[in-house]
């Protein structure tokens, strides 16, 4: 194969890692190696073809066994841990609520149906801790 070619290849990988949401960093590694058999093409004309291509495939297996999760891990080390959902904020309720009893209550800026879950009332403008989210309704437990 072409010394450009295996660049090519390299950079598509390299810049095709960061297109994915979650990236695993397991296409840098085939991309790092591809840029390297490049380069060893360019400068060693003459390469056979099936020396690049073993050289390529153990340089991959070899950076991904063992940089992989080194590098992995104190990439993701200072990242805040995702949140899922409303499940823990807590809300105002305008209106008393026994248990079962449901009401619309304002959330990030927008109306939700609410019910409460839990076992005691949760009084008229009184804090309430969102439990789940059920479809559309926020299930509701009185902050005691």
């Amino acid at each position: 194969m072409q010394w450009w070619a295996w660049i090519v290849v390299g950079a598509v990988l390299l810049g095709s890692e960061l297109f994915f949401i979650d990236a695993q960093f397991y296409l840098v590694f085939v991309g790092a190696a591809a840029l390297i058999v490049g380069a060893a093409t360019l400068a060693i004309p003459g390469l056979a073809a099936w020396v690049q291509w073993v050289a390529f495939l153990g340089l991959a297996a070899v950076a991904m066994s063992t940089f992989r999760r080194w590098i992995f891990e104190r990439v993701r080390r200072g990242l805040p841990p995702v949140k899922g959902g409303p499940a823990g904020d807590s809300v105002v309720v305008g209106a008393g609520l026994r248990p079962g009893e449901s009401c619309r209550i304002e959330y990030r800026g927008t109306t939700w149906n609410a019910v409460n879950g839990g076992r005691s009332e949760i009084l008229a403008g009184g804090r309430a801790r969102i439990a789940r989210v059920e479809g559309l309704t926020l299930v509701l437990h009185g902050e005691d």
